[in-house]
C-alpha cells in the first residue's frame, strides 16, 4: 500500500510538471531539440551518424509503415499535427499524387529512418515570423520527412524531395532544420515558409530552403538556431538550394542585394535568437568533440562544423546527449538549484516569475522533458538492411538505455507503440524510462549510479555483440536476404524486450532501495566455505548453562 501511495503521489508531480512545461513550450518556440551529425571520416568506423533529442511532448510511438507499389492516379493525403503526442485530431491539409514506388519507413513524432538506411534528426529554429504561412502551406516538417523517407534511397534524394514538395505545395511550419544522412553523406537541410500571402498556384515557390553538405571529416551541432551562412550556388557537391533563396527575402524586406552586405541564410531567414539557451549548447557540443579549439562559451556564433580532436563513436554520441555541463562553470548538478542531491533537472517557472530579459535556467543538451532520443549509424560497406541501425532511447537521454533497431526489421515490440502521457502503464516502454528518471530526482546523486550501471550493462553488451550480430546477418544475407531480415528482427525484438523488462526491475529496485531517506541493502554476508571453517556458532557459555538458556521457557 505504501509503494502504491508513493507511485500515485509521484505521478501527480510528474503530470503537474508536464503541464507547466507544456505552457513554457508555448511561450518559447525555440525550446526544443539538439542534434549532432558526424561525417564518415570523423567517426571511428566510417559510419555516417546523426542524433536527435526530441525535447518536448511529441509522439514517441514507433510504427513501421510498409512501402509498396501504387497505381497511377493514387493520391496521398497530407495531415496536420502528426508529430504531436496526441494524434487524435489530425485534419487533412490536402492531397498529392502518390509515388509509383515507396519504401518502408519508421513513423514517430519526427520520422527518422527508412529501409535504405536514410536517417534523419531534427531541431527547430523557428525563423522570422514574417515567413510563416499556416493558412496557405500544406506541409509541416514531419510530413515532409515522412514523404521523403518513403521516396528516397539517398540523403540527396531526401533533401530534394522535401525541397520540391515544399516549393510546390507550400510550407506551413516555422523554421526547421533536418539532418539527413546515408552511408556516404550527411546534409543539413533548413527551411522556412514563403510568407502569409502565398497560395498554391501563385508565382514563386511556397518555401525557402537550402542544404549544406557536412564535410566528411567534421561534426555539426545544432541547437534551435539556423546555422547555414554563406551559400555557394555553383557548388552542387556541397550545396542544394531552392529557387527562392534570394527573392523571398527581398520581397519581404529582409534582403537587399544592393546593400553591399554578404548574404547569410541564418541572418535573412533565421530568428534573432542570440541567447545562451541556444548558443551554450552549440558551444558545449563543439567543445565536447574539439576541446583543443578552446571555444568561448559566451560567443554569439560558432563555426558551422568542427573537426573532432578524436574520431567519434556511437557510444560517444550517447554520452554527449546525456551531458548537463558537468565539470564546467555551468554544471547543473552544482549549486542550490540542484537541491540537496545534485539533480540536473530544472522545471518551468510560473509566467509571473520570469524576469524580463532573463534566459531562465541554464539549458543543457540533456533535458528531462524529452520524448525520445536517437543515435543513428549508416554504413556504406554493408547492405542497407544490415548497415542501417538506429539506437533508440525512450524519454530523456540521461535516464534511458539506447536499444538497437535495424532499418530492415519487420516488427517491433508492442511496448514501443504504447505511450499515453496521462495514463501510467507498465505495458509501455516509455513509462519505464520516464518513471525512473523522475523518481531519481528524489536522490539524484545516489540513484544516478544505479541508472548508469544499467545503461553500461546493456549498451556495453549491445556494442560488444554488434560485430558478431552483423557478421551473422551478413552470412545469412549472402544465402538469402530475407533470412538476414528475420534474424535482425528477432535480435532487435529480444534486445528491446530484455532492456525494457530490466528497466521496470530497476524502477522496483529504486523504490525499495531508496525508501524513507535511507539506502537499503541486504547484508553481503561471508563466503560459506570460509564461514564453515571458523568458530562461528560457538559461544563462551559453559555447557552446563546451555540447556538453561535454550531450554523450554518456564514462567
Amino acid at each position: 500500500m505504501r509503494v502504491r501511495s508513493l507511485l500515485l503521489c509521484l505521478l501527480v508531480l510528474v503530470v503537474a510538471g508536464m503541464a507547466a512545461s507544456a505552457q513554457w513550450l508555448d511561450d518559447s518556440e525555440e525550446g526544443n531539440c539538439t542534434v549532432f551529425v558526424v561525417g564518415k571520416d570523423a567517426s571511428v568506423d566510417g559510419s555516417v551518424m546523426t542524433t536527435h533529442t526530441c525535447d518536448g511532448w511529441y509522439d514517441a510511438r514507433i510504427q513501421i509503415v510498409p512501402g509498396g507499389t501504387h497505381e497511377a492516379g493514387e493520391m496521398l493525403t497530407i495531415y496536420d499535427g502528426m508529430c504531436n503526442a496526441d494524434r487524435g485530431n489530425t485534419p487533412p491539409m490536402g492531397e498529392i499524387p502518390q509515388a509509383p514506388l515507396t519504401y518502408t519507413y519508421f513513423q514517430i513524432g519526427y520520422p527518422f529512418m527508412n529501409e535504405n538506411q536514410v536517417m534523419m534528426g531534427e531541431h527547430t529554429f523557428s525563423g522570422r515570423r514574417e515567413y510563416r504561412n499556416g493558412d496557405g502551406g500544406m506541409f509541416y516538417i514531419e510530413e515532409l520527412q515522412a514523404v521523403a523517407l518513403q521516396r528516397s534511397t539517398t540523403a540527396r534524394e531526401a533533401v530534394q524531395v522535401m525541397g520540391d514538395l515544399a516549393e510546390t505545395y507550400g510550407y506551413a511550419d516555422g523554421g526547421e532544420c533536418i539532418s539527413v544522412c546515408d552511408g556516404d553523406e550527411a546534409w543539413i537541410f533548413e527551411i522556412v515558409g514563403a510568407g502569409p500571402l502565398w497560395r498554391q498556384g501563385d508565382e514563386g515557390p511556397g518555401a525557402v530552403w537550402v542544404a549544406e553538405r557536412l564535410p566528411d571529416n567534421a561534426v555539426y551541432v545544432g541547437a534551435n538556431r539556423s546555422l547555414i551562412g554563406e551559400v555557394v550556388l555553383d557548388d552542387p557537391d556541397n550545396f542544394m538550394v531552392g529557387t527562392g533563396i534570394y527573392s523571398v527575402g527581398e520581397k519581404l524586406g529582409f534582403w537587399d542585394p544592393n546593400a553591399g552586405k554578404t548574404f547569410y541564410y541564418w541572418d535573412v531567414y533565421g530568428a534573432k535568437s542570440d541567447n545562451f539557451y541556444n548558443s551554450r549548447r552549440e558551444w558545449r557540443g563543439r567543445d565536447l568533440v574539439a576541446p583543443s579549439l578552446e571555444l568561448d562559451p559566451y560567443a554569439r556564433r560558432f563555426p558551422f562544423s568542427v573537426v573532432p580532436d578524436e574520431k567519434v563513436s556511437a557510444a560517444d554520441l550517447m554520452a554527449y546527449q546525456r551531458d548537463y555541463y558537468e565539470g564546467t562553470p555551468f554544471d547543473l548538478t552544482q549549486g542550490l538549484s540542484a537541491g540537496p542531491f545534485g539533480a540536473p533537472d530544472r522545471y518551468a517557472t510560473g509566467g509571473s516569475q520570469n524576469v524580463p530579459g532573463s534566459t531562465g535556467w541554464e539549458r543543457a543538451i540533456a533535458m528531462f522533458r524529452c520524448s525520445y532520443t536517437i543515435v543513428t549509424q549508416s554504413r556504406n560497406w554493408l547492405p542497407a538492411s544490415i548497415g542501417g541501425v538506429l539506437w533508440f532511447g525512450p524519454d530523456a537521454p540521461h535516464g534511458t538505455v539506447y536499444m538497437p533497431i535495424y532499418c530492415s526489421v519487420t516488427s517491433l515490440p508492442e511496448s514501443l507503440g504504447i505511450r499515453d502521457m496521462m495514463e501510467f502503464s507498465r505495458d509501455s516502454a516509455w513509462w519505464a524510462f520516464n518513471f525512473v528518471e523522475n523518481f531519481a530526482n528524489l536522490a539524484w546523486s545516489y540513484m544516478i549510479e544505479d541508472i548508469r550501471a544499467n545503461q553500461q550493462k546493456f549498451e556495453g553488451e549491445f556494442f560488444a555483440m554488434q560485430g558478431a550480430i552483423e557478421d551473422a546477418a551478413l552470412s545469412l544475407y549472402n544465402v538469402d536476404p530475407a533470412l538476414a531480415v528475420t534474424f535482425l528482427t528477432n535480435y532487435t525484438n529480444d534486445a528491446v524486450n530484455r532492456t525494457v523488462a530490466a528497466q521496470w526491475d530497476l524502477a522496483d529496485t529504486l523504490i525499495a532501495k531508496y525508501s524513507d531517506g535511507y539506502v537499503w541493502q541486504k547484508s553481503k554476508g561471508y563466503p560459506q566455505e570460509w564461514l564453515d571453517q571458523t568458530d562461528f556458532g560457538s559461544t563462551t557459555m559453559l555447557e552446563d548453562f546451555i540447556d538453561e538458556w535454550y531450554g523450554e521457557y518456564q514462567p
